[in-house]
Parts: C-alpha cells; sequence; structure tokens
C-alpha cells in the first residue's frame, strides 16, 4: 500500500493531531527553500488523508551543525491525518524526494527536510521513527513555529510554550520575503 492510500475512508477513521516541521536551505532545479517549504504544505493540504493544515509563519534560521551552508527557512504545520504514524512519515519522505533532497552531510544542507515532530500524544521509538522528534526540545527554529501554532505538547515535563527554547528568538526571525 503507497503512502498516499488507507484501508479506511475518512467516515470510520480516527483523525489524529499531528505537527510537522519543514526546513529547506539549498535551491535546486525544483525550487528555493521558501518554495519548497510551500510546496510541502500545499502538498500536505492536497493529500486525501489529511485535512485542516494550519501553517505558522515562515522562519529564517542559521543552520545547526556546519556553519558553512545559508540560513534555513523553517516553518511547522499542524494537521489531522488518518494515516498511521509509518505511513504519515512515506509520506513526508516521498515530499523529500520530489524536492530532489539529496543526503551529502549530518545536519547539512538539503532542499527539504519533512519531520513529524509529533503526532497526537503517541511516544513512539521505532527504528525508523522517534515521536515526539529527538531534538525538539534542543531547536528554536522548531519550538517558536509550534509555539505560533499553539502545539500543546509536554516536553521532559514542561509544557511546550513554559520551554526556555519555545522563547529564544537568538539565531531565528520571522522571515520576510524580498
Amino acid at each position: 500500500m503507497s503512502a498516499t492510500t488507507s484501508k479506511h475512508t475518512a467516515s470510520d477513521s480516527v483523525w489524529t493531531i499531528c505537527y510537522i516541521g519543514l526546513g529547506s536551505n539549498l535551491s535546486n532545479a525544483m525550487g528555493t527553500p521558501t518554495e519548497h517549504v510551500q510546496r510541502a504544505v500545499q502538498a500536505l493540504a492536497a493529500h486525501p488523508h489529511i485535512q485542516n493544515v494550519a501553517a505558522s509563519s515562515l522562519y529564517q534560521s542559521v543552520p545547526m551543525g556546519p556553519q558553512d551552508q545559508p540560513d534555513f527557512i523553517n516553518a511547522a504545520v499542524r494537521i489531522e491525518t488518518t494515516l498511521s504514524p509509518i505511513a504519515l512519515l512515506d509520506y513526508c519522505q516521498l515530499l523529500e524526494q520530489q524536492a530532489a533532497r539529496v543526503r551529502e552531510r549530518r545536519w547539512g544542507e538539503r532542499s527539504l527536510d519533512v519531520d513529524i515532530l509529533l503526532y497526537g500524544d503517541a511516544q513512539i521509538n521505532e527504528p525508523r521513527l522517534t515521536v515526539p522528534h529527538s531534538g525538539l526540545h534542543e531547536r528554536n527554529f522548531v519550538l517558536l513555529p509550534l509555539k505560533e501554532l499553539g502545539a500543546v505538547a509536554q516536553i521532559e515535563g514542561q509544557a511546550l510554550s513554559a520551554h526556555p527554547l519555545a522563547n529564544d528568538w537568538q539565531g531565528i526571525k520571522r522571515f520576510e520575503q524580498t
């Protein structure tokens, strides 16, 4: 079964609220970082098993890891889905492939990064997927967009909105398109 199909219809499935992180800092033949992020939001909204898509503002942030790369464009997206966590992961990875993502180095430049940050209240520790996302509490470029969307979550026993990095603007700003 592909990531875009499901055994269930929307009428007999449970819709789960999920949050997805998007990031890009590499232009390619498929588009600019801003276009990659915007197309990913559009693709999520167009999926038959995803509804009520809400995207945060775009944020510009310094890279985490190697500093010899361009700044990132980041956003978070709130969705409701009937996809299982692994089917949603497969779809996120398909979006990365459609943006011609190439993995050259850890925390390196990329045309598109699509991460499942939260999947309802689920705690998932599988070889392919960890939810909440393992680096969530270390990344203000994820926490600030999540806070903008009103995400309710506990990070290391602390409400997301009260987490120090959810209020830390160092190295990040709202992206102003020119």
